[in-house]
């Protein structure tokens, strides 16, 4: 039995989302560019909040974005970063 202090342990299999995960981003931060938003300012916002309206209508990104749980995006943002950056 796990005590209260030990360090819980998440892992997601990556290989399934890799590509999915870069394709909808590129879709909705093509669309944000073209609707003059700060793509980097808009997907942080939706991130962070859960709130689907940081993500635009145009192109249908915003039911694209939402076909990821948020924290599979982050998850393989953060490891996508890391990978490149370690």
């Amino acid at each position: 039995m796990e005590t209260m202090d030990q360090t819980k342990k998440i892992e997601f299999d990556k290989d399934p989302y890799h590509a999915l995960v870069t394709e909808i981003l590129s879709e909705v931060y093509d669309a944000l560019q073209e609707k003059g938003y700060n793509p980097i300012n808009q997907i942080t916002g939706y991130l962070l909040s859960g709130d689907p309206a940081y993500i635009p209508r145009h192109k249908n990104a915003r039911n694209i974005i939402k076909k990821i749980e948020r924290d599979e995006l982050i998850e393989e943002i953060i490891r996508t970063y890391l990978t490149k950056n370690h």
